[in-house]
């Protein structure tokens, strides 16, 4: 399951590259894993030694196969595809001819093979338009604050409709729960899962990246926040935003 925000944001090229540069923190992106390899650094692999652009390449090599191969592998609901035109697909990138695809399944015919290699490619001319659409659509609503989607943290489990949030869903259920501002007290813990999702994520900003807690340290600062802190602390866990270590005497976030 993907939860890479920067594997959503890329462009058709850069997934195809298998990688992006993030401004942000100057480095290169592997967007399949997510790991940064910081421009003007050397990485060593193998015994040579790579700079940043060429390091993320050869860990996509190394760790991925190819961004072809992972991408295909992916569950149908990501990539709409059968597992037969999956296979079919496979071929294709290998460079199979029709009559060699023909004798590698065992059965069918090269027309069969042609037939189904036009389809893909009618498919792919519908995804062109259908791209269009949305980035017109993109531009001209979505642009909109009030229309945006809020991203969900990286650590996101199960990802479904639920992270399916609007900043204006995210305002309104913030001034609901949080009556007092967002640095303030969680007025009453919501029930519904959407509900949930937005005020864990407001709690989270309590805490710093990159820094260890021990459990009497996030208890210390969940307390203020609602008193039933035991169960906000289990919340963050369990809905990805946070980790722990397997005796809990370390927390930290999930980045």
């Amino acid at each position: 399951m993907i939860h890479n925000n920067n594997f959503w944001n890329a462009t058709v090229e850069e997934l195809s590259n298998g990688y992006a540069f993030d401004k942000n923190t100057d480095s290169y992106v592997c967007l399949l894993c997510n790991e940064h390899f910081e421009d003007g650094i050397i990485y060593p692999s193998d015994g040579i030694l790579y700079e940043a652009k060429k390091a993320v390449i050869q860990h996509i090599k190394q760790e991925h196969d190819s961004v072809f191969d992972y991408l295909i592998h992916l569950d149908k609901k990501y990539t709409g595809l059968t597992d037969h035109q999956k296979e079919l697909l496979t071929l294709f990138y290998q460079g199979l001819t029709d009559k060699e695809i023909v004798q590698e399944q065992n059965g069918g015919s090269p027309s069969t093979i042609r037939s189904h290699r036009f389809n893909l490619k009618e498919k792919e001319k519908r995804a062109k338009v259908f791209l269009t659409l949305m980035n017109l659509l993109n531009k001209e609503v979505y642009q909109e604050s009030d229309h945006k989607f809020v991203p969900f943290h990286k650590g996101a489990k199960m990802v479904d409709d639920r992270y399916a949030i609007t900043e204006a869903e995210k305002k309104k259920t913030l001034s609901t729960y949080f009556k007092d501002g967002l640095d303030g007290q969680l007025d009453k813990f919501p029930s519904k899962e959407k509900r949930k999702l937005i005020v864990l994520q407001n709690i989270i900003t309590h805490f710093e990246l990159h820094k260890v807690y021990s459990e009497k340290e996030i208890n210390q600062i969940l307390e203020p926040v609602y008193h039933d802190f035991v169960t906000v602390r289990r919340y963050l866990i369990e809905y990805g935003f946070m980790e722990r270590n397997r005796d809990g005497t370390a927390y930290w976030v999930k980045n």
